[in-house]
């Protein structure tokens, strides 16, 4: 079977038409087309077929399957409509598709142009081009789905078509009817410089010279007046072949020296295009960046893609293996292949601007960085004697240049940890190792199952392409869910580099070396200090951090311009380190020995500024610190785990109480309790009011979190702090008899102690609601959620009124009061807000839309969740919800895909509390189903976890869903 999509939509069996009737028959049949061999999800289908009517629900699923029923009755062969989970797939070959088959023969007829096999060429693009029998998609072009595919494909076919008249062009086709055809092409498309500059060319050929002038002149003004824009670097070597009376095909003979690319090419279109475009307005352009960063691959790719519209080629010169600097003019001599027709004894520099075309030419020099001064009077040599070059340098460093342009070249991007599978395997850094591991190991395949192992790879790798490849070849003999585990000795690791590479390049530690040799004593030693920085790095702290008697302001310029720091976007001044090169810097600074001055240092200078920022955190300045500890989150908590790692009890215990409400009010409340537990546990005669606020912030985020504290003799550890004296004592107390088990003793105060401060006041009143509502006592619970939230206000603190006010909604909510619960969430979203995250409030707000049968409201809260890349806690809570609601309106696929994002985002660090919720979907979804069995397994685990919190809001969702259970078994 055969199907055309270029043109009216055409169904061909054994070369025989199939008629198909009903527009939405043959809209479903294009919609598969498009993804032949792949799986269509229903949700895609029926937004194809039904755009005005949102959601995949029960009456457009069902409509979908009596459509696909039809679709295979109509189709002779059977078996090419297959049903999959998820989805529908066209059982057909890509090559069936001439959508597909166009595409392949346009990407072969550009190789064979790049060749220079202009008859190849012709015949391949010819052949593309003549699939095309009307416009693309034409039964549905009026329908959203298809934009993209239909603006895609006629770019394609444009470029198909330029690509064909140079071809004809070079193979010297007469030029009149060349010139008919470009002439018309450019009459639609005015602004295709490319088909601007191949008609110049061809007037040119057709002896209508003058002709081609005038309408060069005519374009330039009008670009001028138009856009105030010059013309491309395409449309001056056209201008300048005619002034020159150049031969039409005369740019084959000088095509360059660049080799065919071994590997495809992962990314980068954004850097592609600017390079492109930064070329076309300056005549030097420096790619800088780290070691494996890909600056020389994307040099010559941009190259490649510029040679066929440069007469005078693109060559590549290769300094990596120059060591003498008055080797440089001699290297790029001998990439041209010595050409020119000065003395083989002139001086180098004269005979390579002899050698230079005066057509328009590029010239990449390459590896710069350790020849930067003789690299740089080259450059500026060659510039200045000939007017048409241009040359694409790549280096550690800017040239230093006057009218240089810098292109920096990024590490590859990253998906985010809380991105779907299917976003995580299209980021560029996951596709490159997939398609590099295939390359390794054939047998490699990226699957729902590892693509989070690959993605942290790539995220321990920084991104930079060189060691994702490194460790993509490492999966010929490792798993890739390993692999992620041994990166810590990522130096050893990663050796396998090509045979062919010179040394420096081979290895890891080979290419971030060669960086560290080019530095000055100063710069090395201030490099190696900052590696103690897990994350940003101010000036200020840098000062501090640094060895004495190196100047640290203009070194850290100096190791910016060395790509070994790089300068963070945003308000203020802040750099950051690669992983690799950090973890670099301090294998050597450990091995100098100064790795624990460097350390005390950093703990030193980030204690204090918690010790500053604590006593304003718990009221109305707290949003002026807020951004500052958020920004140094990564350099606070790694001095905590360092000085917990080292057993420096001091730092330990002071930073895990300055901390702890800051930890707190972040939200991840299973996080913040793993992270004080581990200082608390480091052994101390550190005086029991320092540690009193880690202890209660310890306790609080374990009530919080939902977990439990199972140890009694790590219980007891904490009761000398209830006894402190300290603020934060309030609610220690009560604490730990609940954890303890002692419901009775939790509750038994019934006020705070007179002259207590509002803080203290407003957490006594709130812990005592959570340990209230856990033990079913709502009433209560609500009346101290009043309390807590009116002292929170009263002091201005907005963290304790948000908790507050979520949970009064809530319980509201299970009260059966749901305007109260509304209302007192709309309140909680006003403070939650102001502190940067509301995405906790919005998932009750959701839920509490949902009781009222709002589900379009709840919908559009849950979006606004997932959109704002939320923390994963409440990401994984905002995707359950979605979930549940799916699973009501009985699209079980929908359901299952969201409780499955939900699991993928919580990842190994769910705590209690979503571990029972989750496996009591699952339950409920397996009763969708009628499979009991599954129902009561998942049911088993939920309730085990339940009892072990002895939370009475958990046991009650597993009691509902074990009611559900017994209704459709009909037994006790």
């Amino acid at each position: 079977m055969q199907v055309g999509i270029l043109g009216p939509l055409e169904v061909r069996v054994g070369g025989a038409d199939v008629a198909l009737g009903g527009a939405r028959l043959r809209t479903l049949l294009i919609r598969l087309a498009i993804d032949a061999g792949r799986t269509v999800p229903v949700a895609a289908l029926v937004e194809a077929l039904w755009p005005e009517e949102p959601g995949a629900g029960p009456r457009q699923i069902h409509a979908l399957h009596s459509l696909v029923s039809r679709l295979r009755r109509a189709l002779p062969v059977d078996g090419q409509v297959c049903s999959v989970a998820g989805g529908y797939r066209l059982e057909l070959p890509p090559e069936a598709v001439d959508a597909v088959r166009f595409e392949r023969l346009a990407r072969a007829g550009r190789a064979a142009l790049q060749e220079s096999d202009a008859h190849t060429a012709r015949s391949v693009l010819g052949e593309a081009l003549a699939l095309w029998r009307g416009a693309a998609l034409a039964d549905v072009a009026d329908e959203p789905f298809a934009a993209a595919d239909i603006a895609r494909l006629d770019e394609l076919r444009l470029a198909a078509t330029e690509d064909r008249a140079q071809a004809e062009l070079l193979g010297g086709a007469q030029p009149a009817v060349l010139v008919a055809e470009l002439t018309a092409l450019t009459t639609a498309h005015p602004r295709r410089e490319r088909a601007q500059a191949l008609l110049l060319r061809a007037l040119h050929a057709d002896g209508r010279s003058a002709e081609a002038l005038e309408r060069y002149a005519q374009l330039r003004s009008a670009l001028a007046d138009g856009l105030g824009a010059d013309p491309s670097p395409q449309l001056r070597a056209a201008h300048l072949a005619v002034l020159r009376a150049e031969e039409p095909h005369g740019a084959r003979h000088r095509r360059g020296n660049l080799r065919t690319a071994l590997t495809t090419f992962v990314g980068r279109q954004e850097e592609r295009a600017l390079v492109a475009r930064r070329l076309g307005a300056s005549r030097l352009v420096t790619l800088t960046g780290p070691g494996g960063a890909g600056k020389t691959r994307l040099a010559t790719t941009v190259a490649g893609d510029m040679a066929g519209g440069l007469s005078g080629g693109a060559w590549l010169v290769e300094l990596a293996a120059v060591t003498d600097p008055a080797g440089v003019a001699q290297a790029a001599l001998d990439a041209f292949g010595s050409q020119g027709t000065g003395s083989a004894a002139g001086h180098p520099i004269d005979r390579l601007v002899d050698a230079v075309s005066p057509a328009p030419t590029l010239l990449v020099l390459d590896n710069c960085e350790h020849l930067l001064d003789t690299a740089a009077a080259v450059c500026e040599e060659l510039l200045g004697r000939c007017p048409a070059l241009s040359v694409l340098a790549t280096s550690r460093e800017p040239l230093g240049i006057t009218a240089e342009a810098l292109v920096p070249v990024p590490p590859l991007p990253l998906a985010a940890p809380t991105a779907s599978v299917e976003e995580t395997r299209e980021s560029p850094a996951v596709r490159l190792f997939a398609e590099r591991a295939a390359a390794a190991d054939p047998a490699f395949t990226l699957t729902a199952e590892n693509t989070s192992a690959a993605a942290d790879v790539c995220r321990r790798m920084d991104g930079l392409p060189l060691a994702i490849e490194l460790a993509a070849a490492r999966a010929r003999s490792v798993p890739v869910e390993h692999l992620a585990t041994m990166l810590d000795d990522r130096f050893q690791l990663l050796t396998g580099g090509s045979r062919t590479a010179l040394p420096r390049h081979r290895t890891l530690a080979a290419v971030i070396g060669w960086s560290w040799e080019l530095l000055t004593e100063d710069e090395r030693r201030l490099a190696e200090a900052l590696s103690v920085f897990p994350g940003t790095i101010t000036p200020a702290a840098a000062e501090r951090v640094g060895p004495s008697g190196v100047p640290v302001a203009p070194t850290l310029g100096a190791l910016v311009d060395k790509s070994l720091l790089h300068r963070m976007a945003g308000p203020g001044v802040r750099y950051r380190m690669l992983e690799t090169i950090r973890e670099y810097g301090l294998r050597r600074l450990t091995a100098s020995g100064g790795v624990g001055r460097a350390r005390a240092a950093h703990a030193r200078h980030f204690l204090e500024l918690a010790e500053t920022a604590m006593p304003d955190l718990r009221g109305p300045e707290q949003l002026r610190w807020i951004p500052a500890l958020t920004a140094e989150r990564e350099n606070l908590l790694g001095a905590l785990r360092q000085a917990c790692s080292a057993g420096d009890d001091d730092t330990a215990v002071r930073l895990a109480a300055a901390l702890s409400f800051f930890l707190t009010l972040q939200g991840d409340h299973a996080q913040a309790a793993r992270l004080l537990r581990e200082a608390l546990a480091v052994p101390t005669t550190t005086p029991v009011t320092i540690r009193a606020p880690a202890v209660a912030a310890y306790l609080i985020n374990t009530v919080l979190s939902g977990d439990a504290v199972e140890d009694a003799v790590e219980l007891d550890r904490f009761r000398a702090a209830a006894g402190s004296g300290h603020p934060s004592a309030l609610v220690i107390g009560p604490l730990l008899a609940t954890l303890s088990g002692d419901a009775t003793g939790g509750l038994l105060e019934t006020e705070p102690p007179p002259g207590a401060a509002r803080f203290g006041k407003g957490m006594f009143w709130l812990v005592r609601a959570l340990l209230r509502g856990g033990h079913g006592d709502l009433s209560g619970a609500r009346r101290d959620l009043t309390a807590a939230a009116g002292e929170f206000r009263a002091l201005g603190e907005r963290w304790g009124s948000a908790v507050s006010l979520t949970y009064l909604g809530a319980v509201q909510l299970v009260l059966g009061d749901r305007d109260g619960a509304l209302a007192a969430l709309l309140d909680a979203r006003v403070p939650a807000a102001e502190l940067g995250n509301d995405d906790h409030q919005r998932v009750w707000l959701a839920t509490a839309y949902i009781y009222g049968g709002d589900t379009a409201s709840a919908r559009a809260e849950l979006r606004t969740v997932i959109a704002g890349h939320p923390a994963a806690h409440h990401l994984a809570l905002a995707r359950m919800r979605l979930g549940d609601m799916d699973r009501q309106d009985g699209d079980l696929v929908a359901a299952a895909r969201e409780y499955d994002h939900a699991l993928h985002a919580a990842g190994g660090e769910s705590d209690r509390q979503f571990r029972v919720k989750y496996r009591s979907c699952l339950a409920q979804l397996s009763l969708a189903r009628g499979d009991v069995a599954g129902a009561r397994n998942d049911l088993h685990a939920a309730l085990a976890g339940a009892e072990a919190t002895a939370d009475a809001t958990l046991l009650g969702i597993v009691a509902a869903t074990i009611a559900s259970l017994r209704a459709c078994q009909g037994a006790s």
